[in-house]
C-alpha cells in the first residue's frame, strides 16, 4: 500500500479474515492500537477467547516510522509464524495496528515454508477486511475576508482540495482550513494572489489528520 500525501497508514477499523490450510484453521484479528500496552492486552484478549487453539501467534507495529515493533511464535517453530506476520505489516507499510493468528491445528503437519505462507496470508486476509486510512501532518490556516472575497476563495480550496473546518460569518467572514504540511508555502502564496493581498491571514495550530468518507478527521 502506498501514501498519497506522504503521511502513514494505520488500521481505522479493525477486522477478521480467516484461512484454511490442509485441514487447519487460521483466524487473524487486527485491531488498531497506540501504543505497546494496548497491543499487549489485546493479544492478552485473544489469548482469552481462544483459550482451546493450538497457537496465538502475534505481530504488532507502533509509532509513524514503525519504530516499535514485536512478535511471537507462540510455540510455533523458529520464524515461522509471529515474524512473517510482521515482515507483512511492515510491507504493507501499515503502523499502529497488531495483528493474532489464531491457528486451530487440523492434522496435518505443513512443514516451515507451508506454516510461513499460511501465517503471512491469514494476516493479508485480516487486513483486507479492514478499513486503512492515511493519516498525515497538516496545520490550521485562519483566512479572514469580505464577503466580496469569499467566492474567490471556495473556488481555490475546491482546486487545492483543501478541508474546511469552519466558516464563521458576522460583518467579516472568518474561515479555517486544513492545510497538508508540504502545500503551506504553495497555498500561502496562492491565497494572497487570490485575494490581491486582501485577505488576513494566520497559521493555527499543527495537527494529525485524515480524509475518512471525504471528509478531514482531526485526532
Amino acid at each position: 500500500m502506498k501514501t498519497v500525501n506522504g503521511g502513514y497508514l494505520v488500521v481505522y477499523e479493525g477486522a477478521e479474515g480467516e484461512i484454511v490450510e490442509k485441514k487447519s484453521r487460521f483466524i487473524a484479528t487486527v485491531r488498531p492500537v497506540e501504543t505497546e500496552e494496548e497491543a499487549v492486552a489485546f493479544i492478552g484478549e485473544m489469548k482469552k477467547k481462544y483459550w482451546d487453539a493450538r497457537h496465538n501467534c502475534s505481530a504488532f507495529v507502533v509509532g509513524e516510522r514503525q519504530e516499535l515493533t514485536r512478535c511471537s511464535d507462540d510455540g510455533e517453530p523458529a520464524q515461522t509464524a509471529g515474524r512473517p506476520m510482521l515482515d507483512v505489516l511492515l510491507k504493507e507499510g501499515i503502523t499502529n495496528a497488531a495483528v493474532v493468528v489464531t491457528r486451530y491445528f487440523g492434522g496435518v503437519l505443513l512443514g516451515t515454508g507451508g506454516l510461513v505462507r499460511a501465517y503471512q496470508a491469514a494476516t493479508l486476509a485480516g487486513l483486507a477486511r479492514c478499513r486503512i486510512i492515511e493519516k498525515c501532518r497538516g496545520t490550521k490556516l485562519l483566512i479572514g475576508t469580505d464577503y466580496n472575497g469569499i467566492g474567490k476563495l471556495q473556488y481555490l480550496f475546491g482546486q487545492k482540495q483543501l478541508s474546511v473546518l469552519d466558516t464563521v460569518y458576522t460583518d467579516t467572514v472568518t474561515t479555517t482550513v486544513l492545510v497538508p504540511e508540504s502545500q503551506k508555502e504553495q497555498v500561502y502564496k496562492s491565497i494572497v494572489e487570490q485575494t490581491n493581498g486582501a485577505a488576513r491571514l494566520e497559521w493555527g495550530e499543527d495537527v494529525i489528520y485524515a480524509d475518512v468518507d471525504r471528509q478531514a478527521i482531526v485526532f
